[in-house]
Formats: structure tokens, C-alpha cells, sequence
């Protein structure tokens, strides 16, 4: 009985030129507009240009909308560089959502509970930096503890340490609540603005936009110039490796998630002192698990990551502006919106992979 030759195999490519692997990209995206584009005429009947400008619109349309795309981009991006440093790792932390969380908690105490006690809004705000930090570093430190003594898993304890801290929020919400019964703690010092972040040529979120801006070049410089950016990467492709060098593994796994940890906390500042100036359990709104897809797509570089988040932002509110104007379902924009994910997520696969066909003839 003769052996049946496969068709075709799959072979892990060499690292391709930047510039073919951003065409490959481009492809899927346009490729997915096309799809989504037959599939809103199939399901709507309704012009696919007149979606797509419509979801410009809904993000480019007036100088607000703008505005809010940027501080969304910004709030995204830098919860991405905060996972960035222990996925690199190969430190699956799926508990940016808690550890943000975690970090906006400590900010929103620090808001009520010293609102008017201190007059200085630069003291309020060096205090909510802190015990941000401190909260959010907390949460990434127990984790990356267990797991370098005792080897954990670190992706269902991370996933725990989410419940955790929206169950914290959850419970204090319902110390502070105004009116009591309300389930909601309003607007912080709304009268005084005691602990929000100022103002940045008169605009609201420009100050985000700009620490994030920062945050992404320090980001950057430690991951491919330092010492430690480089024991993450070592530690990541091999902790045997990174033994034989040397390099104190577990040091390295608590350090980087205390970093990782600390980041998030900072980003729960921002969203708690700059943004929504008050807190509920859907304070981080999912974007810790996005940040996730963020940091893959990117590949674990800073810079790409302004571009991933951009994209999936605009989708975002793109889709929202569609289904408002065209009176449909939410579903709808969510439909199209995975749509084009699921492209760009299968385009990485033929940028890592490339398929052989078996050569035709007789083979010994």
C-alpha cells in the first residue's frame, strides 16, 4: 500500500522585510472592506461608501469627535505598553483590567476621602500618582510572586485578581454612593475639581494624550536599549537561557510585573482623574483584555501599537455612528467590526507561515 503524499504543509517563514509585511496587512484590511461591504448589502440593503464615510464621520466628523478619539486612543494604548513588558516575557498577564481597576479605586479614595482636606490640587494629584501606582503595582506583584516561587499559573490568577478588584470597587461604590440607593458615586468634587487633572491649552484630554505620548517613548527606549528590556526578551525565548547567562529569572518575573502592574495603575489614574472624574465597576470598559490583542498585533513594538490602537478605536466608533444613523441593531457594528479583526488578526498568519504545495511527480 503506497504512502499518500499531503497536498500541502506549512512552514514557518523567514522574518520578512517591514514593508511586505505591512502590504500583506494592508491586503487583509481592504480585503475585509470587501467583505463587510457585501455583507452589509446582503443583510441591509443599504450603500456600503455611505457606511464606511459614516463611520469617518463618527470619528473625524466635528472637532469633539476628534477629541475623543484620541483620548480613547490614548486611554487603549496605554494600557497596551502597560501588558506590553510581561507578554514579551512570556508572562501571560490577563489582569490589566483588575490592576487598572485597582489603580483607579486607589485614585477615587484618595479623591473623596481627601477632597477637602487638602487645598493643593498639585499635592492631590502627586498623592493619587502614588497610591495609583502603589494599587495597581500591588496587583501585578501577587501574581508574579506565586508564580516565581511555586510556578502558577499565571493566567487564571491574573483572570482572579480582575473579579477581585471590580468586587473592591463595587463595594466601596456603595459606601460612597450620592444619593444613597443610586448605585453611583457621581461626579468627585465636581464644585472644587480637587484632584482633576488640569487642562492643556484649554482642552480636557490633552494632557492624557500627552503623558501617554511620553509613556510610549520611555516605553520604547526600555524594551530595546536597557539592560532589563533585554533580560525580558531573554527570559521570554528561554528561561534556560536566560539561566545559563545568568540572568535571575524570578527577579526578573516579579520585577517586570511590578513595572507591568504600576503602569496600569497610572492608566486607572488618568481614567479616574482625567476622563471620568468618577467610578464605577465598568470603569476600564474591557479595554484591559483589548490591550491584549493591541500588544500581539504590534508585536510587542510601542510605536506599531499607536497604529493597532488607532484602528480598533476607529472601528469602534465608526461602528457606534453607523448604527445610530442608520437606525440598527448594535449587533450590526459589531458584526462588522469583527469582521475586520478576524482579517487582521489571519493576515499575522501568513506573515509567520507560508504554505508549501507537494511538488507533482514521483518521489522516492
Amino acid at each position: 500500500m503506497k504512502n499518500k503524499k499531503a497536498l500541502f504543509h506549512i512552514v514557518k517563514r523567514e522574518a520578512l522585510p517591514w514593508y511586505q509585511a505591512w502590504m500583506i496587512r494592508g491586503a487583509a484590511i481592504l480585503l475585509a472592506l470587501i467583505v463587510c461591504s457585501l455583507v452589509t448589502i446582503i443583510v441591509t440593503g443599504l450603500n456600503p461608501l455611505s457606511l464606511y464615510k459614516t463611520m469617518f464621520y463618527g470619528t473625524f466628523g466635528t472637532n469633539r469627535k476628534t477629541w475623543v478619539l484620541f483620548q480613547k486612543l490614548a486611554i487603549l494604548l496605554g494600557i497596551s505598553l502597560a501588558v506590553t513588558p510581561a507578554f514579551k516575557m512570556r508572562f501571560w498577564n490577563i489582569g490589566a483590567e483588575g490592576q487598572v481597576m485597582a489603580g483607579g479605586l486607589a485614585c477615587a479614595s484618595v479623591m473623596i476621602t481627601l477632597g477637602e482636606t487638602i487645598q493643593s490640587n498639585a499635592l492631590m494629584l502627586l498623592i493619587m500618582l502614588v497610591v495609583s501606582i502603589a494599587a495597581g503595582a500591588l496587583w501585578g506583584f501577587l501574581p508574579a510572586f506565586f508564580k516565581a516561587h511555586w510556578n502558577t499559573n499565571e493566567t487564571l490568577f491574573t483572570l482572579m485578581m480582575n473579579y477581585i478588584a471590580i468586587q473592591l470597587a463595587a463595594y466601596f461604590i456603595i459606601i460612597w454612593e450620592v444619593p444613597k440607593g443610586s448605585g453611583k458615586i457621581g461626579i468627585i468634587n465636581q464644585k472644587t475639581r480637587m484632584g482633576w487633572l488640569p487642562y492643556l491649552g484649554g482642552k480636557q484630554y490633552a494632557i492624557i494624550i500627552l503623558l501617554v505620548a511620553i509613556l510610549t517613548i520611555l516605553i520604547f527606549i526600555y524594551l530595546k536599549y536597557s539592560k532589563q528590556g533585554y533580560e525580558i526578551a531573554v527570559v521570554g525565548e528561554s528561561e534556560r537561557t536566560a539561566r545559563y547567562a545568568g540572568i535571575k529569572v524570578e527577579r526578573v518575573i516579579i520585577r517586570t510585573m511590578i513595572l507591568s502592574g504600576a503602569l496600569c495603575g497610572f492608566m486607572g489614574m488618568l481614567l479616574v482623574g482625567g476622563t471620568d472624574h468618577s467610578l464605577s465597576t465598568e470603569l476600564v470598559g474591557g479595554r484591559g483584555f483589548t490591550a491584549v490583542m493591541v500588544s500581539w498585533l504590534a508585536k510587542f513594538n510601542p510605536i506599531v501599537m499607536i497604529l493597532t490602537s488607532f484602528l480598533l478605536v476607529f472601528m469602534q466608533l465608526g461602528a457606534k455612528e453607523v448604527a445610530t444613523n442608520f437606525y440598527l441593531n448594535e449587533s450590526f457594528s459589531e458584526i462588522l467590526t469583527g469582521i475586520i479583526l478576524f482579517f487582521i488578526i489571519g493576515c499575522e498568519f501568513f506573515i509567520t507561515y507560508k504554505i508549501q504545495f507537494a511538488k507533482s511527480g514521483k518521489e522516492a
